[in-house]
């Protein structure tokens, strides 16, 4: 049977915690913008009050490491067109 360093050990230890903190914040973001997906879909006016929750999600997200800083820049983008189109309608 081989040896297993304590150092191995405690990786996979963080590595646990870091991937249920990861999957987290990964579905508060998904949560966010489906509601913000929803608003949009039912043309309602609080669509930038439900903008800001999903840039809030996905700001921090990126600062927590879980995202990259350029792909939440480009969902916030997106999401920002969509939201501005719905307003000018």
């Amino acid at each position: 049977m081989p040896v297993v360093h304590k150092n191995v050990l405690k990786a996979a230890r963080r590595s646990e915690k870091r991937r249920l903190r990861n999957r987290t914040v990964q579905s508060g973001i998904k949560g966010a913008i489906k509601k913000l997906q929803t608003v949009l879909e039912e043309k309602k006016t609080d669509a930038a009050t439900a903008l800001r929750e999903a840039s809030r999600a996905l700001a921090k997200a990126t600062s927590k490491g879980v995202i990259h800083r350029n792909t939440a820049s480009r969902k916030i983008a997106r999401l920002t067109a969509q939201v501005r189109k719905l307003a000018a309608q």
